[in-house]
């Protein structure tokens, strides 16, 4: 499975490596995908998510409802 978040849907970018000659190769950006555990209190259990940085941000500023409710109109299943 690619890193990727969750939440944001960030996912990696690509570009190159370009050494001192110039000479370039492919690489990828990862985004700091985590794994990140989450009381969810309406369901009355715990989620476990796959989160970027930025995302684990956003799911302290809106809360975790909130942040289920975003994650599941996208479609993925929690």
């Amino acid at each position: 499975m690619s890193a990727h978040c969750q939440l944001t849907g960030a996912r990696p970018g690509f570009g190159n490596h370009i050494s001192h000659s110039h000479r370039r190769t492919r690489r990828r950006f990862d985004p700091n995908v985590q794994h990140k555990r989450y009381w969810l209190p309406s369901e009355g259990r715990y989620v476990r998510l796959r989160l970027g940085a930025k995302g684990i941000r956003t799911v302290d500023s809106i809360g975790i409802e909130a942040a289920v409710a975003r994650i599941r109109a996208r479609g993925v299943r929690i």
